[in-house]
């Protein structure tokens, strides 16, 4: 006789901890989609760019502001996990790192390598007047 008590879902997201694999593999996923949402950015800014003086003084306006910022900041930091997580990833692909540790550690070196990255091409930019 079947049981009338709902199976619970797999993992049960009510006991489940994320742990730092399953952040990283949201955040790739995530990543990937902000990549997707960037890219109309630049569709919109290379548009503006052949379109003339006035759309391109409207959208570097906009990209100047505080939210256009934000943006660009996260798309930049996005690229960079992106790329880092996929060589993670690649690695991976040729049998190497697969100990526990060295899932760890890979994981902790993509997000400082991300944050490092993103850091270094807005000082860089931002030096040279952008």
């Amino acid at each position: 006789m079947p049981s009338s008590r709902p199976r619970p879902r797999s993992p049960d997201v009510r006991i489940y901890k994320p742990q730092l694999t399953s952040v990283l593999s949201i955040a790739h996923r995530a990543t990937g989609v902000l990549l997707s949402a960037g890219s109309v950015l630049l569709v919109a800014w290379l548009v503006a760019v052949a379109d003339g003086s006035n759309a391109y003084a409207a959208l570097d306006g906009f990209l100047r502001s505080w939210i256009g910022i934000i943006l660009l900041v996260g798309w930049t930091f996005s690229l960079f996990y992106h790329l880092c997580n996929g060589i993670r990833h690649l690695s991976w692909d040729m049998d190497f790192g697969f100990e526990l540790a060295s899932i760890y550690l890979s994981g902790w070196l993509v997000v400082s390598a991300s944050v490092v990255l993103t850091l270094a091409t807005w000082i860089i930019g931002m030096a040279a007047g952008r």
